[in-house]
């Protein structure tokens, strides 16, 4: 400790004007103090006020450089060290030594710029001021394809430096990239793909780097994929595969290196991992499923990727993800099942699914997570058979199979996004399917539920959904006892007030249920639709410059049925309609400005 102080003394006073040895013997004393306890040389190395001194000695041509920058890198280590680092006025100096020739003097200024970076937004800022990212990618260019020791440690050190720059710092981050940082670090890996420190290095700043959107187009024109799954094949340690996926999930959301991904072999990759995991209950295992499963639906989410995993239902990728459905592990029936809704994104994939018996297999696992079951599962079974009941010809193949009951066991979740794909599944299935949406509709409890859900104002979703499938089982059943039981379980104040939604396809459903209502069974449901005030919104419909002509259209066809109410056709009388419908004559749209005609002649004769 006394030889600390001395060294810290002289130094204050001779770094003007001593000789280099005696300058070299206080450096040494500083670095060995560090050496044996850092934090609290560091804390005497703050108090002397030594710190100014270093900018002083921080210059190309003493021989004491590297020293003072290696102190510097190691005082830096303690984060109550960074500020006073660049308050000091170190940066500019460190930065001026990132363009001398000397591999020693570069390897420690490299250090001391990093350590000062790490998780210090002054620190960063203060490089970025003084130029030091430039320097240094520059560097990394030129040194890209050496191979000797030294270089690789010297890449080694500016890739830590450039990432601890770049660290959770977007403005940063982007400014590397348009210096054009990347297919450089893409090149670094794939030379020096057998060193573990620099390729660790390279893998974390892609880490950094592959969040942002930008990077994403420029990684596509490199070869990342191959690099990256050549890299991932060698890996036998949990930490460095989980490191590479770390790089590959934010890559794999840009669609053309998902296709890179594939045709790279990354997919064989991953099932291997699944087949050698998929019994284990090691918690690196488990994790590694879950890992390589999800990518694996990650791959799935882009078109061309998918259908060349799905070649035509013969992949055998395909089939080896349909062999997860019946598994037992709840990752992979997960997996598998949002695999199929992935698969099942085109018509061409559902029909051929269907005609394949896929759909017994997603209701048989839903089968086993009926009672308290594993809501992510059955969100992703209904997912995938909502997507597979999207074609026509599918429809009534699935209703036959019974995948209507199978859902409608779920009425009771309480879970809102389980409640969402019901409805979904539910309203794909009895499109233009006369018997199976009267048959639903009739479903006393089903309705009762889809009224409650109508009112889930915490939950737009599910809310919309349940108005869209009340508004479907009218008219695709045009039923009368549907229409009954709807009256009956309060359904009608829900269609009225979905006629009035922001979105133009839900008003136009809920108009042309509310039609059928009225021409069906309008005693049964006069008092609902006087209480719920449709005359007045059909008004306001009416009157709106900005209603789509569909939707004028359907109103004028309503007010028309409900005419035919005494209640209501007072309504309609008391709120002059006939202006309102006389100016439409003359709309753009023909068939609004027809309606428009036929409507006035029927409120003339009415009043």
């Amino acid at each position: 400790a006394d030889n600390l102080s001395e060294a810290l003394k002289k130094l204050k006073i001779t770094s003007t004007d001593s000789t280099a040895d005696s300058l070299e013997g206080c450096l040494d004393c500083l670095l060995q103090a560090l050496a044996q306890n850092n934090m609290e040389t560091s804390e005497k190395i703050l108090k002397s006020g030594v710190l100014q001194v270093f900018a002083s000695l921080l210059t190309p041509q003493s021989s004491c450089t590297a020293k003072v920058a290696n102190i510097i890198a190691e005082v830096a280590r303690n984060e109550f060290m960074r500020n006073p680092c660049v308050d000091a006025g170190l940066i500019p100096p460190l930065v001026q030594l990132l363009n001398c020739k000397d591999q020693e003097v570069l390897l420690q200024t490299g250090r001391a710029l990093g350590n000062i970076c790490y998780d210090s937004h002054e620190g960063r800022n203060a490089v970025d001021h003084a130029g030091g990212a430039h320097i240094v990618v520059d560097h990394l260019r030129s040194l890209c394809s050496k191979t000797d020791p030294a270089s690789e440690k010297l890449l080694t050190v500016f890739c830590g430096m450039l990432m601890n720059y770049s660290n959770e710092n977007d403005t940063l981050q982007s400014q590397l990239i348009n210096m054009g940082v990347i297919p450089t670090l893409v090149k670094l890996l794939g030379i020096h793909c057998q060193n573990a420190a620099l390729t660790e290095m390279c893998l974390v700043a892609f880490g950094n780097l592959a969040e942002l959107e930008s990077s994403k187009e420029q990684f596509a024109y490199t070869n990342i994929a191959e690099e990256l799954v050549k890299l991932f094949k060698k890996q036998i340690e949990h930490d460095k595969k989980e490191m590479i996926f770390e790089v590959l999930a934010p890559l794999a959301e840009n669609d053309v290196i998902k296709l890179q991904l594939v045709e790279a072999g990354l997919v064989e990759c991953l099932l291997e991992i699944v087949q050698k995991t998929v019994d284990s209950d090691k918690e690196d295992d488990i994790a590694e499923l879950k890992t390589a499963s999800d990518l694996m639906v990650l791959l799935l989410l882009g078109d061309e990727s998918m259908q060349k995993l799905f070649e035509g239902g013969k992949g055998s990728v395909f089939q080896r993800v349909l062999s997860w459905i019946p598994s037992n592990s709840h990752q992979l029936q997960l997996a598998g099942a949002l695999a199929i809704a992935n698969f099942a994104r085109n018509d061409g994939n559902c029909i051929h699914m269907v005609d394949n018996g896929i759909v017994q297999k997603l209701m048989d696992l839903l089968d086993r997570h009926v009672e308290d079951g594993n809501v992510t599962v059955q969100h992703a079974a209904l997912s995938a058979l909502r997507n597979l009941a999207i074609p026509v010809v599918n429809k009534a193949k699935m209703l036959s199979a019974g995948v209507a009951e199978a859902v409608l066991k779920f009425l009771r979740s309480e879970m809102p996004p389980v409640q969402f794909k019901l409805l979904g599944t539910l309203r794909m299935l009895i499109d233009a399917q006369a018997e199976a949406a009267e048959q639903l509709g009739k479903n006393v409890k089903l309705v009762e539920r889809l009224v409650e859900w109508c009112e889930a104002k915490d939950h737009a979703g599910v809310m919309g959904e349940s108005n869209r499938l009340l508004s479907a089982l009218i008219r695709h059943s045009k039923s009368k006892d549907v229409i009954r039981t709807i009256v009956q379980s309060g359904g009608i104040k829900h269609l009225v007030t979905m006629a009035t939604s922001e979105h133009v396809i839900m008003q136009n459903e809920a108009l042309v249920a509310l039609a059928l209502i009225a021409a069906l069974e309008l005693v049964t449901a006069e008092k609902d639709l006087e209480n719920a005030q449709l005359v007045q919104i059909l008004h306001r419909l009416l009157s709106d410059d900005r209603s789509a002509p569909e939707i004028k259209y359907n109103s004028m066809v309503l007010i028309c049925a409900l005419i035919g109410s005494e209640p209501l056709q007072k309504e309609v009388q008391s709120m002059a309609f006939l202006e309102v419908v006389s100016k439409l004559r003359s709309h753009e749209n023909k068939t609004v400005a027809q309606q428009a005609s036929l409507t006035e002649q029927r409120l003339a004769v009415e009043s």
